[in-house]
Formats: structure tokens, sequence, C-alpha cells
């Protein structure tokens, strides 16, 4: 079993966003060189359908076109307004599946209610207490695997640390008019990345209530290495924790496996960092084999779009794990 993560930037024709088919052309074969028999999709941008209908993911349907892709089972995250609207316009979640899906769901401010800020430099000074919600919602899918063993899911995309909105603070849209509103927006952006890793922290650990020995693989662009905060949060540590009996609910990063000069899925402004991410719960470790970063021809996100406009392809690469269920103990051998 091979799962794969992959953020493809904005996927769908848009102003200011590259041709569809020069992209396809170019991330068409990095998706069919994962092999992926479960694939997790970030950025995938909505079309509008019919009149009246939901939009639809046509970029994503022309992209899978002719691949093994195009016949997996497949979920994603809604709009707010739900079903009749369809994925929401930007940034939908989706995951594809070789396997069966018995359940899916998205989840937002479903175990974490929204906190509750007064901004200090809003222009007009704000009045009352503002809450601060995600930007987006996390997508769990239970896969039927064999028999009766289930994978629990969930794909991610947190909040990138990039100032949030202050009310009167900004002159456009990428210019702040003080330090002081661009520094309470990155503090307000950072509470929405935390807040959404407890988020997912909390899923898992409801996971665990109904199921000690759960397989579970959380996985997608956390927009965070593994030594920031969010990544402390999802994946546990008994160490933090002080308590050894907590370690079977530590998740493990499968990029460890890969060498230090080979770990990294963006490279920004010269930095190699390492934001995508797939965690595993213990158990599901014991069937893990390998790990792929696909990095080879990765361009700097920051130096080649101010270059090369409208380039095609997606300034994240690929992580690729592979799982072998153990095999069964023959009691007759020693």
């Amino acid at each position: 079993m091979r799962i794969a993560t992959f953020n493809l930037e904005n996927l769908g024709e848009g102003t200011g966003l590259p041709g569809l088919d020069e992209r396809v052309a170019i991330l068409r074969p990095q998706v069919l060189r994962m092999r992926a028999d479960v694939l997790c999709l970030q950025e995938i941008n909505a079309q509008r359908g019919r009149t009246g209908k939901p939009r639809v993911l046509k970029a994503l349907d022309r992209l899978l076109e002719g691949t093994p892709y195009a016949c997996f089972h497949r979920v994603t995250t809604l709009s707010p307004s739900g079903p009749r609207t369809g994925p929401r316009d930007r940034h939908n979640l989706v995951i594809l599946s070789r396997y069966a899906i018995d359940a899916h769901r998205q989840v937002r401010h479903d175990f974490v209610d929204p906190p509750r800020y007064r901004p200090m430099t809003s222009e007009p000074a704000a009045s009352r207490d503002e809450p601060i919600e995600w930007d987006r919602p996390i997508l769990h899918a239970t896969l039927q695997l064999d028999g009766a063993r289930r994978l629990n899911l969930i794909n991610v995309h947190l909040r990138a640390p990039r100032a949030a909105r202050v009310e009167g603070q900004k002159s456009g849209p990428e210019t702040w008019r003080t330090m002081a509103g661009w520094s309470e927006g990155f503090f307000m952006a950072a509470v929405k990345r935390a807040g959404q890793a407890l988020e997912v922290r909390l899923l898992i650990e409801s996971i665990f209530e109904s199921h000690a020995d759960a397989l579970i693989a959380v996985c997608g662009d956390f927009n965070a290495d593994e030594h920031e905060v969010p990544l402390r949060i999802v994946q546990g540590s008994e160490g933090d924790a002080g308590n050894p009996r907590l370690a079977r609910r530590v998740l493990v990063a499968l990029e460890r496996s890969i060498g230090e000069g080979r770990r990294f899925s963006v490279i920004h402004h010269g930095h190699r960092q390492m934001v995508d991410h797939l965690l595993v719960s213990q158990p599901l470790m014991g069937w893990f084999r390998g790990a792929e970063i696909h990095n080879e021809s990765l361009g700097d996100e920051l130096v080649v779009p101010a270059r090369v406009p409208g380039a095609p392809e997606s300034f994240h690469a690929p992580l690729v794990c592979e799982f072998m269920p153990p095999e069964p103990i023959d009691a007759g051998r020693r």
C-alpha cells in the first residue's frame, strides 16, 4: 500500500493562474510516478457547474484523465453552505483511494470552538471580541483495507505563516500600513494554525478512544517543520507530556527515515524546508517499509514565480510512503 500527499497549489483555471493544459503536462507525470493506492491532495480549486448546479472539480478530472486515479473512490471538502453548493471555490482537500471508503466527514470547529479575541490595532477600534476561525476544514475518511482492518486517514492543510487580516491595517493586498498591524495579523495567523493542529490532535484522540490500536495516517501540508508548534501538537510526545503511558498515542513522522540532505518538500528563498508530512500511529508504523520525496526538480517558490510568471509546476514536492501488512504468525513454526 502506497500513501502519498501532494499540494498541487491552486489547481484550476482563474485570473493570474497558469493555463490548465500547461499544468497538466507537468503535474500528470508527477502524479503517475507516485503509484499511490491512496492519494491526499491539497489546494484543489472547483469550477462552476451548469446553472443552478453545485461546483465541480473539472480541473482535477482533467489532470486524472487517462490515469488509474480516475477510477479511484473520491471524497472532498465542501463549501460551508453545504452539498448544494458543492466543493469550496478554492483550496479543497481531496482523498483518492483504491480502497473502498466506508465513511468520511469534514471537521471544522467540531472539537475546538473559535477562540475569541479583540484586535488591538484595528481601525476603527474593535468594540468587542471576535471569533478567530480556521480557514479550512480537516478531511477524515475511513478506508476499508481488508476484512475487519480499517485505516483512519486524515488530510490537512494548515494555515500558512502569513499575517491574517486586521481591519484597516492594509493599504494593498501585500502592503501593511503599520508594523503593529502586521505583527497582530501574524499573531492571529499563528493562533489559527495552532488551533487547527489542536483540532487534528483531538480528532486523533477521539479515534484512539474508540480503538486503542487504530491504524491512523495524518498527511498534508502543515506549513510547519517538525520543530514548530503545529507538528508538536499533532505528533505528541511522551517527553512533553511527562508520561510514558502515553507513548502509544505518539505519531511518527515518516520523513525522518530519509537523510537530511534529501529531507525537504519546499524551497523558500534558498532555504530547504519540510512542511509536507505523513504521520502514523504506532500500529501502522509496524507496516512501514520506506519513504520517498520527489523533490529532484523542485523550484524555489519565491524566485521562480518572480522570474517566470505563470510557472505551471507546484512548488511542493510529493511525499510517498509504502506500507505492507505484517505476515500472520504461523503457530507451527518457531
